[in-house]
């Protein structure tokens, strides 16, 4: 059903995956269990979700080998001292019913808070690695000056960087920075939460190409070498998702696209600069 991405530490991500992000925990369940069904092997959670031990139900409930499956999920903002990062890693572990995650990221940077210390938050991350219970560490939402730092301070590159990427903010100076770094990029709301579906370049190439908007923006992600996790609680929709490898945008195609950039005018979610969320 998918492509897989070579990471930087030797292992290996499948390049689509399912998200699970503001999929109410009562419906959680259902969803990624429709989800797994429809051939779905990654999936992607949070600590924020609130939705974890739903996840790790519907991962149960599958009958699936857990080599089959590749699991994510990501620290809340509450969490990032080093004593917290371990002892809430535990309790997502033991919601979702594993004994190891295959990726686990910093889920924001958070500059202005904790006194600008993310350095040690990623030091207890890539730590979970040594003690068995972690495949990949990564990051989430760092800037190019984050990420120079964690590497420049601790040595240690994280595996992936998950960003928001899509047509109208193709987020290329994050995303250079991590390629840069061999850091594999994924892309979160890679539909641009919606936004770019009726776009009037997506219609044109939709039409011509025979595919809905929807398969022509994934398919765009996955020919830049981004790894892709939409989300939708339609099985229609996830099977429509899915089926992104069975054809090619142009090149003509892939510029026109990448001439969607509306600059940070284009960003649907928080500056990692300056968001200070906290829960």
């Amino acid at each position: 059903m998918t492509a897989t991405i070579a990471l930087n530490d030797g292992t290996s991500i499948p390049q689509l995956g399912f998200g699970t992000y503001l999929v109410p925990p009562q419906d959680t369940q259902a969803i990624v269990g429709t989800a797994l069904e429809v051939g779905y092997r990654h999936i992607d959670t949070a600590q924020m979700y609130g939705n974890e031990a739903e996840v790790g139900r519907a991962v149960a409930e599958s009958g699936l080998p857990r080599g089959e499956l590749y699991l994510t999920s990501k620290l809340d903002n509450g969490n990032h001292r080093p004593d917290d990062v371990r002892r809430t890693f535990a309790e997502s572990l033991a919601r979702l019913g594993v004994d190891r995650l295959d990726l686990f990221l910093i889920h924001w940077p958070l500059p202005t808070l904790y006194d600008g210390d993310y350095v040690s938050t990623w030091q207890a991350v890539a730590g979970l690695i040594e003690e068995g219970t972690l495949r990949s560490a990564g990051v989430s939402n760092f800037e190019p000056e984050h990420l120079d730092r964690i590497i420049g301070e601790t040595g240690v590159v994280p595996a992936v960087n998950q960003i928001e990427v899509h047509p109208y903010f193709p987020n290329e100076r994050a995303r250079a920075a991590s390629l840069s770094h061999g850091i594999a990029v994924e892309a979160w709301g890679p539909l641009g939460q919606g936004a770019v579906l009726g776009d009037e370049v997506i219609a044109g190439i939709a039409e011509r190409t025979g595919r809905p908007p929807a398969q022509v923006i994934l398919r765009w992600h996955i020919q830049r070498g981004d790894i892709v996790f939409p989300k939708s609680s339609s099985r229609a929709r996830m099977e429509e998702n899915s089926r992104i490898f069975d054809f090619d945008l142009s090149p003509q195609d892939m510029a026109a696209i990448d001439g969607l950039d509306q600059g940070p005018q284009g960003r649907g979610g928080p500056d990692p600069n300056t968001f200070a969320y906290l829960p």
